[in-house]
């Protein structure tokens, strides 16, 4: 039986790790800098970030399967095949980038006037995907290298990446949002557009990296393939259900913000800045998550079908290595690091106590997360799928019932992560200790 060590699994998940941080370090940077704008455009953010990552999940989705194949033909052997898997996604993706940059600009902002109540907050949010929304082109390529990085062990270019994207960012929205250099004050428009140009940058350094890094021929970079329409059939039937699973459990995020924005602006700012914060705990499982991805995939190709198992107990473990420190960091420094994100004491106040509630769903979410991706890594996308679904149908229940109905006091609301994890950790861990994962062929 084949065995990762935690030396080997965290050489792996460390990039990752570093990568995702420094990715959420735009979205932090856009909070940080907006709050210095004003609250509406600080709040106004949460929503419209959200509806972008949920229409950008998409393209995750895809990647999500991509990696599962190329994870798996890795280890097979078959290294040429995964630039074939490469190119195919490729196509695929500028298509889809292409589409929901023209559908966004046509729908979203009426979609808008539908579901905000705030004039001030629908223009704001409205402002900013107009401009954020052309980073679809540059984050699909992206993504899609970063799927090739992973699946091929080879996960230390994450890193160079996200610090060169990150520092883009950082300069466009210092530019863009305040108007320096000569450049146009643009507000919530500048956070947005820089965010956009930072992708492309990333975008640029991976294509140039790969080019003068990677052996090409080896792995079937150095031609284009034909068509074959086969591959992208078997390739879509597993990215499918990845897609959807990613755009319905952001798409129920999307609902949380707009039913905390009828408890008022004020908890609607509030949302986003705990959201962010809580989100540095969520990175630290998530990096893990796309290692297990990995893993899994090369075992399975391997036939190492009995390593997957102590390989889910063991990642788990180093998940809560990690995490734990990092949930006691920001209960023992709350206002320090409250105070990154708004200079308002009424609105640090409001934050604390649901910033307590949902740090602590992150006890819950190791196994559950750390299960689905096993599940999905296995090749049984739609089994996870299924899954999340049950999960999320709970979510928007407790949304609808305990905010709409309700209206419980702000802190509680915050409870939904807790009940969303633990039906997904009973569904995965069910699955992966009596279902027949075993025998999906990719």
């Amino acid at each position: 039986m084949k065995t990762y060590s935690y030396k080997q699994i965290i050489q792996l998940a460390l990039p990752i790790l570093v990568g995702t941080m420094m990715e959420q370090i735009i979205g932090l940077t856009d909070t940080i800098f907006l709050g210095r704008v004003g609250e509406v455009e600080q709040g106004a953010a949460a929503p419209a970030g959200v509806l972008y990552i949920t229409i950008f999940m998409v393209g995750l989705g895809f990647c999500v399967g991509s990696q599962i194949v190329m994870s798996r033909r890795n280890g097979e052997g078959n290294y040429r095949d995964i630039g074939t898997v490469f190119y195919h996604s490729l196509a695929f993706l500028m298509l889809a980038a292409l589409a929901l940059f023209v559908l966004s600009r046509l729908f979203v902002p009426t979609l808008l006037s539908w579901v905000l109540n705030e004039p001030e907050v629908q223009r704001a949010a409205t402002e900013y995907l107009y401009w954020r929304v052309i980073g679809f082109f540059f984050a699909f390529g992206g993504l899609l290298f970063r799927a090739f990085y992973v699946s091929t062990l080879n996960t230390k270019t994450l890193t160079l990446n996200s610090v060169v994207m990150v520092l883009s960012n950082v300069a466009f929205n210092y530019i863009l949002i305040f108007g320096h250099f000569g450049a146009p004050r643009m507000g919530i428009g500048g956070a947005a557009l820089g965010s956009a140009l930072a992708e492309g940058v990333s975008l640029l350094f991976y294509a140039l990296y790969t080019r003068q890094t990677v052996d090409l021929k080896k792995y079937g970079l150095d031609r284009l393939p034909k068509f074959q329409p086969k591959l992208l059939r078997n390739v879509l039937g597993i990215s499918s259900w990845t897609m959807l699973q990613d755009v319905l459990a952001l798409g129920t995020w999307f609902i949380f913000f707009l039913a905390v924005e009828h408890l008022g602006k004020s908890e609607l700012a509030a949302s986003n800045i705990i959201r962010n914060i809580s989100s540095a705990c969520f990175m630290s499982i998530s990096a893990i998550g796309a290692t297990v991805s990995t893993l899994v995939g090369n075992l399975m190709g391997e036939g190492e079908i009995d390593s997957v198992r102590p390989l889910l107990v063991k990642t788990m473990k180093l998940a809560y290595m990690v995490v734990v420190p990092l949930i006691g960091l920001i209960y023992l420094f709350p206002n320090p690091i409250l105070s990154i994100f708004t200079d308002s004491e009424p609105l640090k106040d409001l934050s604390l106590v649901p910033l307590y509630v949902l740090l602590s769903s992150n006890f819950i979410c190791v196994p559950a997360y750390t299960l689905m991706r096993g599940v999905s890594a296995s090749g049984n996308t739609k089994t996870a799928f299924v899954t999340e679904m049950v999960a999320l149908a709970f979510y928007v229940i407790f949304i609808f019932v305990a905010i709409l109905y309700l209206r419980i006091p702000f802190w509680a609301c915050t409870f939904s992560e807790h009940i969303y994890y633990i039906i997904l950790w009973i569904g995965c861990g069910l699955y992966m200790r009596y279902g027949r994962w075993y025998e999906r062929k990719v």
